[in-house]
């Protein structure tokens, strides 16, 4: 099913709002069309009905993965081709070695400590998705996943399981402790006490970790669009076409800053997971 695109024109909102449809160019009303995904019956479990049927955000996140496989795969496979050739590395599998070889070293074993390499694939994965995730946005007619917080949940909660699975490997039955506050060096008396006021604060501050996951991604993502949104209406809400250099230059300004915002975000998320995750495997070593 076609439908044509907004009468009002608005090419920003597309970006960060999820829905059934996909945008795809034309010439009929606003110079954007809508195509319709399908929709499939929803699964009735008990009480709960879940909607299985493909959004917007879920084609951009299969579009992301696809992207991570297109992209990282044929890399891999140059490496392995050239790993005994004596001569420099070139071109673009040599430069995305480099960026991979960065993050390894300079970010995940330094924060995760001994035996880190584990933790390489899944933090190398973050990193790329996000990245894809976040670029799609600024291509026309595509969207941004990362602006929705569902997905930026569902992300920080891998990360999460991730982040308290190492601990309970490197901890092994002294994990309780990272849940339960219990200082052996103070009396009984007052280790009771500090355990019921301290635990608490201890189980907040691990749901806060996802949670400040989920909330730095989703607003950076969701900013940028913002700001353009506002900065375009400006010549809508002033009437005159002589003041569109202004918002167009500082709307230019803004995408370029998306570029820069969408790779550090997509860093700060792999950053964080790496620290969160060597913290808790400090108390291992």
């Amino acid at each position: 099913m076609i439908e044509s695109g907004s009468p009002q024109g608005d090419f920003i909102t597309p970006h960060i709002v999820d829905s059934h449809t996909l945008d795809y160019p034309c010439l009929k009303t606003g110079f954007v069309c809508e195509w319709r995904l399908p929709q499939w019956p929803p699964l009735h479990i008990g009480g709960l009905t879940i909607d299985m049927s493909p959004t917007r955000h879920v084609i951009m996140l299969l579009a992301a993965a696809v992207l991570c496989c297109v992209t990282l795969i044929p890399a891999a496979a140059f490496h392995r081709r050239h790993e005994q050739d004596p001569t420099a590395p070139r071109g673009f599998g040599a430069g995305l070695e480099a960026v991979v070889l960065y993050l390894r070293n300079e970010m995940i074993l330094p924060n995760i400590g001994p035996h880190g390499d584990a933790y390489v694939p899944f933090i190398l994965t973050l990193f790329f998705f996000i990245l894809f995730a976040n670029f799609l946005g600024l291509i026309p007619y595509l969207a941004t996943p990362t602006a929705n917080v569902s997905v930026t949940g569902a992300l920080a909660l891998m990360s999460f399981i991730v982040i308290e699975v190492s601990g309970m490997a490197a901890l092994g039955r002294g994990y309780w402790k990272t849940i339960v506050y219990w200082n052996h060096d103070l009396p009984i008396v007052v280790r009771v006490l500090m355990a019921i006021l301290m635990t608490p604060i201890e189980i907040i501050s691990k749901l806060t970790k996802p949670f400040a996951l989920t909330i730095r991604l989703f607003a950076n993502m969701t900013a940028g669009h913002v700001v353009l949104l506002a900065l375009i209406s400006l010549i809508f809400v002033f009437h005159n076409w002589f003041i569109l250099p202004a918002p167009f230059a500082m709307a230019l300004g803004i995408s370029l800053l998306e570029i820069f915002v969408g790779l550090l975000q997509a860093f700060i998320f792999s950053l964080l997971t790496t620290v969160f995750i060597g913290q808790i495997r400090e108390a291992a070593h």
